[in-house]
């Protein structure tokens, strides 16, 4: 529950923000009958993760063993890749979401069609419905409970609802930089977690050589797959099962935060590592990185413009309540 608690809270905050910027800027133009469109495309986004999630949970029920495995696999990467490309997508255009968003609803109003703007609601929040989608399917499959993931995402869609709403009506502050940032570094090692499990899935299906493959190393004595050095590449990397059992509390939570797995084969292991090592050495490079200092003409207070002075509210100012302000991160 809080693995899935903490994806539901930062995808549907991301999403609750995009169309509350949305909102708020098709409000300030006096424009509140296109809001119905907007709802709409926002409702079809929803609609379209829904249909995903059941057709994966349902449609797996009728493969065999090997095919669900295969299936289970294939969405695994196909998960990682979507998670990997929405964190630097987010993090490369977190500073202009705002102002790009308000310049399509601009270019849809101008153009006065009406499938525009119900295709900018929905394109705005069907990017992080169908991620949330996979990644809960990868990780309920991982898990083995469904209905605890699943109520975990439902609190943490809930809540981003609430808090989206808080914010919106300027009841609440919210450092949301730092709120990205941790929920970002969390999302890295879990969608490493979801890999490990990938591999583990295709493996078990035979597409990829491992413990459960005739390109394991056996023990001659017993028969067993070997278990550490003499296992690599393709026999387990480690088994502690008798320390933590699989499917104790432990071993869930070790699983749901760091993808740990008491039996893990050595490709699992090198997935694992090779992502965090890769995806979080250049997020936290591009993180961290310091600004670039103003120039000397932008250091100036003379140099502004009299219409962008302190004392002269600016368009953002104006709406304030509706939108976030600069230090307070992405959005």
């Amino acid at each position: 529950m809080l693995a899935t608690f903490l994806i539901g809270l930062r995808e549907g905050l991301e999403a609750a923000l995009v169309v509350g910027i949305l909102i708020a800027y098709v409000t300030r133009l006096g424009r509140r009958d296109v809001l119905p469109r907007l709802w709409a495309g926002v409702g079809l986004a929803v609609g379209l993760a829904l249909v995903i999630g059941a057709i994966l949970t349902f449609g797996a029920y009728s493969l065999t063993f090997e095919a669900q495995e295969l299936l289970g696999g294939i969405l695994s990467i196909v998960t990682v890749a979507m998670v990997t490309w929405m964190i630097f997508w987010m993090q490369r255009t977190a500073r202009t979401l705002k102002r790009s968003l308000e310049s399509d609803v601009a270019r849809a109003l101008a153009a006065g069609g009406m499938w525009a703007i119900v295709a900018i609601g929905f394109v705005s929040v069907a990017r992080e419905g169908v991620e949330t989608t996979l990644l809960l399917w990868s990780m309920v499959q991982s898990f083995g409970d469904a209905p605890a993931a699943l109520l975990g995402a439902l609190l943490g869609l809930a809540a981003a609802v609430v808090l989206g709403w808080l914010l919106a009506r300027g009841m609440l502050r919210l450092d949301l930089r730092r709120f990205f940032t941790w929920t970002g570094a969390f999302l890295i090692v879990v969608a490493a977690g979801v890999l490990a499990y990938g591999v583990h899935d295709l493996q078990e299906a035979g597409a990829l050589p491992g413990p459960f493959t005739a390109a394991a190393p056996i023990d001659p004595a017993t028969g067993a797959v070997l278990v550490g050095w003499a296992a690599f590449p393709f026999g387990w990397a480690f088994d502690v099962s008798g320390a933590i059992p699989p499917g104790s509390a432990l071993a869930t939570v070790l699983q749901a935060t760091i993808g740990f797995m008491p039996q893990m084969s050595w490709l699992q292991v090198i997935a694992w590592v090779l992502y965090v090592a890769l995806v979080g050495g250049l997020w936290a490079r591009r993180q961290f990185r310091p600004s670039p200092s103003p120039s000397p003409a932008e250091a100036k207070p003379e140099a502004a413009p009299a219409a962008e002075s302190p004392r002269a509210p600016s368009a953002v100012a104006s709406v304030r309540p509706l939108s976030i302000a600069p230090q307070q991160g992405e959005a």
